[in-house]
């Protein structure tokens, strides 16, 4: 298995695809990447001489920024929103959705499992 970046991509897919396995990688800048580096996006990850391996590497380190590093770019991006109680920071302290999304049904991924609330069932004298 060849080691990209810290990462540990598959060897019996093809680079263009392996790549993504690398957090901050997706289809266009796996392209690009390969392009920059001048290999052969339908070769396999195991084919890869240890020189190609090294190419798209230098290429990753000079111009992207990756794994761990975006994670907490991303965390200290959202940081910032939450310091400076912004709509969007009040939106993560809470978990509800951030980009405009309807609440009143659906958003149970940010939202969580259903939390039952004492309703109108069983109230009489209507």
């Amino acid at each position: 298995m060849p080691r990209i970046a810290g990462v540990d991509i598959p060897d019996k897919k093809k680079i263009r695809y392996a790549l993504r396995y690398i957090h901050g990688i997706g289809p266009t800048f796996a392209d690009k990447i390969l392009a920059a580096a001048g290999i052969d996006g339908d070769t396999r990850a195991g084919e890869l001489s240890d020189q190609d391996v090294g190419q798209v590497a230098a290429t990753i380190e000079a111009g992207y920024i990756i794994e761990g590093t975006l994670r907490r770019q991303v965390q200290q991006h959202i940081q910032r929103l939450k310091d400076i109680r912004s709509y969007r920071g009040d939106r993560h302290r809470k978990g509800l959705p951030v980009r405009g999304q309807r609440t009143r049904c659906n958003a149970r991924t940010r939202k969580g499992h259903k939390k039952t609330v004492a309703g109108k069932k069983g109230v009489k004298g209507h």
